[in-house]
């Protein structure tokens, strides 16, 4: 929930404040969302952000008596996430990346500012995609696919999209994709397959 638009680097290091500080989920739960802001103080939009935080986990403590989700995993994916998704400030992105880039591992495709510019631009989504659509296409697109296989697919689009296919100047000669991509070569379209075992 803190990462959005935030360099990763920035945002690790304010998820590992509140771990430190807090130790426990109960306790950030019962902070004031003007001290969590403190303790995150450097990710993009902190105000808004801490405040989520703290009304997410209120929520689920109201809702659920505990802090875990576990029994999301029993849910079929779209519940799963339809249920993330009432939770204060929390779109496809997040409920995404806490079904797919947990314990949990459900399929779902975590998609990201990086990794929505590269879909785009390969054709695997339309021009216009979101991240919700994007998100449900491409997960749609690859059922079948196990959940590691769409963490590592996830990691791989979000590395590329920071490399080489960079929203201003995309360095479409360092790109291993660009003789398949329409917006390197014009014409060419992409498909995608399974994944590689052991690849």
């Amino acid at each position: 929930m803190i990462s959005g638009r935030t360099r990763d680097a920035v945002s690790q290091a304010a998820f590992d404040r509140l771990r430190a500080e807090y130790r426990w989920v109960g306790a950030l739960a019962r902070a004031p969302a003007s001290r969590v802001e403190r303790t995150i103080h450097d990710v993009t939009f902190a105000p808004d952000k801490a405040r989520h935080v703290v009304s997410a986990l209120r929520r689920i403590r109201r809702d659920y008596g505990v802090f875990h989700i576990d029994f999301l995993h029993e849910k079929p994916l779209a519940e799963a996430l339809a249920l993330l998704e009432r939770l204060p400030g929390v779109g496809r992105k997040v409920s995404a990346a806490t079904l797919n880039a947990s314990t949990l591992a459900m399929p779902v495709l975590i998609v990201d500012t990086h990794v929505l510019r590269v879909l785009r631009r390969l054709g695997a989504v339309g021009a216009h995609a979101d991240y919700r659509s994007a998100s449900e296409t491409m997960t749609e697109t690859l059922a079948g696919w196990s959940g590691s296989s769409f963490l590592l697919f996830h990691v791989a689009l979000k590395r590329l999209g920071q490399i080489a296919c960079r929203h201003a100047r995309p360095r479409c000669d360092a790109c291993l994709l660009s003789a398949a991509c329409p917006s390197a070569r014009g014409t060419v379209s992409w498909a995608i397959g399974s994944p590689r075992r052991n690849a």
